[in-house]
Protein backbone atom coordinates (compact mmCIF):
# COMPACT_ATOMS: atom_id res chain seq x y z
CA UNK A 1 0.00 0.00 0.00
CA UNK A 2 2.67 2.54 0.98
CA UNK A 3 4.10 2.30 -3.09
CA UNK A 4 0.64 3.60 -4.17
CA UNK A 5 1.24 6.80 -2.03
CA UNK A 6 2.04 9.88 -3.96
CA UNK A 7 0.89 13.56 -5.73
CA UNK A 8 -2.23 13.18 -7.06
CA UNK A 9 -4.21 16.41 -8.82
CA UNK A 10 -7.65 17.52 -7.80
CA UNK A 11 -9.37 19.41 -5.13
CA UNK A 12 -7.43 19.22 -1.51
CA UNK A 13 -10.78 17.65 -0.36
CA UNK A 14 -10.03 14.90 -3.09
CA UNK A 15 -6.70 14.56 -1.76
CA UNK A 16 -7.63 13.95 1.69
CA UNK A 17 -10.10 11.83 0.72
CA UNK A 18 -8.36 9.73 -1.13
CA UNK A 19 -4.98 9.20 1.46
CA UNK A 20 -7.16 8.46 4.46
CA UNK A 21 -8.41 5.12 3.03
CA UNK A 22 -4.62 4.46 2.45
CA UNK A 23 -3.78 5.81 6.36
CA UNK A 24 -5.88 3.42 7.29
CA UNK A 25 -4.93 0.89 5.82
CA UNK A 26 -1.25 1.36 6.65
CA UNK A 27 -2.19 1.58 10.59
CA UNK A 28 -4.86 -1.11 10.93
CA UNK A 29 -3.73 -3.92 12.35
CA UNK A 30 -0.17 -2.52 14.00
CA UNK A 31 -0.04 -1.87 17.48
CA UNK A 32 3.04 0.10 17.70
CA UNK A 33 2.27 3.60 18.40
CA UNK A 34 5.84 5.05 16.83
CA UNK A 35 5.26 2.90 13.62
CA UNK A 36 1.82 4.76 12.96
CA UNK A 37 2.63 8.28 13.55
CA UNK A 38 5.61 7.80 11.61
CA UNK A 39 3.58 6.48 8.81
CA UNK A 40 0.99 9.00 9.10
CA UNK A 41 3.77 11.82 8.71
CA UNK A 42 5.46 10.15 5.73
CA UNK A 43 1.67 9.41 3.89
CA UNK A 44 0.60 13.42 4.66
CA UNK A 45 4.13 14.89 3.48
CA UNK A 46 4.21 13.03 0.27
CA UNK A 47 0.41 13.67 -0.46
CA UNK A 48 1.02 17.30 0.29
CA UNK A 49 4.43 18.40 0.04
CA UNK A 50 4.53 20.38 2.81
CA UNK A 51 7.42 21.98 4.37
CA UNK A 52 7.39 20.05 7.67
CA UNK A 53 4.93 17.21 9.20
CA UNK A 54 5.21 15.90 12.96
CA UNK A 55 4.01 14.37 16.01
CA UNK A 56 5.33 16.00 19.11
CA UNK A 57 4.34 13.76 22.12
CA UNK A 58 3.57 14.94 25.83
CA UNK A 59 6.05 12.97 27.97
CA UNK A 60 7.84 14.08 31.77
CA UNK A 61 11.25 15.68 31.78
CA UNK A 62 13.71 15.17 34.40
CA UNK A 63 12.29 17.13 36.28
CA UNK A 64 8.83 15.38 36.12
CA UNK A 65 7.34 18.36 34.40
CA UNK A 66 5.26 17.30 30.99
CA UNK A 67 6.77 18.79 28.02
CA UNK A 68 6.33 18.39 24.09
CA UNK A 69 9.37 15.85 22.73
CA UNK A 70 9.79 15.73 19.22
CA UNK A 71 8.11 12.21 18.03
CA UNK A 72 8.27 10.95 13.89
CA UNK A 73 8.32 13.79 11.54
CA UNK A 74 9.19 14.38 7.63
CA UNK A 75 10.90 17.32 6.92
CA UNK A 76 14.29 19.85 8.06
CA UNK A 77 15.42 19.61 11.78
CA UNK A 78 13.20 20.54 14.33
CA UNK A 79 12.97 21.75 17.72
CA UNK A 80 13.16 18.76 20.56
CA UNK A 81 11.30 19.83 23.34
CA UNK A 82 8.58 22.44 23.91
CA UNK A 83 6.51 23.61 27.20
CA UNK A 84 3.08 23.70 27.49
CA UNK A 85 1.96 27.06 26.09
CA UNK A 86 4.92 28.12 24.39
CA UNK A 87 4.50 28.73 20.81
CA UNK A 88 1.75 27.21 18.13
CA UNK A 89 2.15 23.51 19.47
CA UNK A 90 2.09 24.57 23.66
CA UNK A 91 -0.61 26.54 23.00
CA UNK A 92 -2.69 24.04 20.97
CA UNK A 93 -1.77 21.17 23.99
CA UNK A 94 -2.71 23.70 26.34
CA UNK A 95 -5.72 24.70 25.25
CA UNK A 96 -6.78 21.42 23.55
CA UNK A 97 -7.90 23.21 20.57
CA UNK A 98 -6.93 22.89 17.01
CA UNK A 99 -5.35 26.25 15.91
CA UNK A 100 -4.40 27.52 12.43
CA UNK A 101 -1.75 30.07 12.21
CA UNK A 102 -2.10 31.95 8.66
CA UNK A 103 1.50 33.79 8.93
CA UNK A 104 3.65 32.44 11.62
CA UNK A 105 5.21 35.70 12.53
CA UNK A 106 2.09 37.45 13.97
CA UNK A 107 1.45 34.58 16.20
CA UNK A 108 2.62 35.75 19.71
CA UNK A 109 5.91 33.68 21.41
CA UNK A 110 5.95 31.54 17.83
CA UNK A 111 9.04 29.22 18.17
CA UNK A 112 11.09 29.75 15.14
CA UNK A 113 12.70 26.05 14.28
CA UNK A 114 12.80 26.74 10.37
CA UNK A 115 13.00 30.03 9.57
CA UNK A 116 11.05 28.47 6.05
CA UNK A 117 7.87 28.37 7.62
CA UNK A 118 5.38 31.05 7.32
CA UNK A 119 1.65 28.73 8.07
CA UNK A 120 0.97 26.02 10.77
CA UNK A 121 -1.78 23.83 11.55
CA UNK A 122 -1.48 22.06 15.04
CA UNK A 123 -4.25 19.35 15.98
CA UNK A 124 -3.89 17.69 19.49
CA UNK A 125 -4.27 14.02 19.72
CA UNK A 126 -6.99 12.99 22.57
CA UNK A 127 -6.18 9.54 24.94
CA UNK A 128 -9.11 9.09 27.13
CA UNK A 129 -9.84 12.84 26.46
CA UNK A 130 -6.85 14.52 27.66
CA UNK A 131 -4.06 15.61 25.38
CA UNK A 132 -1.21 13.54 24.36
CA UNK A 133 0.78 14.62 21.63
CA UNK A 134 -0.34 16.95 18.81
CA UNK A 135 0.53 16.88 15.24
CA UNK A 136 2.32 19.96 13.91
CA UNK A 137 2.21 20.80 9.95
CA UNK A 138 4.47 23.65 8.72
CA UNK A 139 4.08 25.39 5.16
CA UNK A 140 6.92 28.07 3.16
CA UNK A 141 3.52 29.47 2.15
CA UNK A 142 1.21 31.89 3.90
CA UNK A 143 -1.92 31.32 4.36
CA UNK A 144 -2.31 27.31 3.66
CA UNK A 145 -4.18 25.70 5.91
CA UNK A 146 -7.87 26.16 6.33
CA UNK A 147 -11.06 24.42 7.96
CA UNK A 148 -10.76 21.37 5.34
CA UNK A 149 -7.37 20.49 6.98
CA UNK A 150 -8.33 20.89 10.27
CA UNK A 151 -11.90 18.81 9.81
CA UNK A 152 -9.80 15.94 7.93
CA UNK A 153 -6.49 15.84 9.61
CA UNK A 154 -8.89 15.85 12.85
CA UNK A 155 -10.83 12.80 11.40
CA UNK A 156 -7.19 11.24 11.10
CA UNK A 157 -5.91 11.82 14.12
CA UNK A 158 -9.01 10.25 15.26
CA UNK A 159 -8.43 6.98 13.75
CA UNK A 160 -4.85 6.85 16.46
Amino acid sequence: MAEDLHITTGTKEELYQSLIPQINALIEGESDAIANLANICAALKEQFNWLWVGFYIVKPNEKGEDELVLGPFQGPVACTRIKKGRGVCGAAWQQAVTLIVPDVEKFPGHITCSSLSKSEIVVPVFTNGIVTAVLDVDSELLNRFDEIDKRYLEEIIMSL
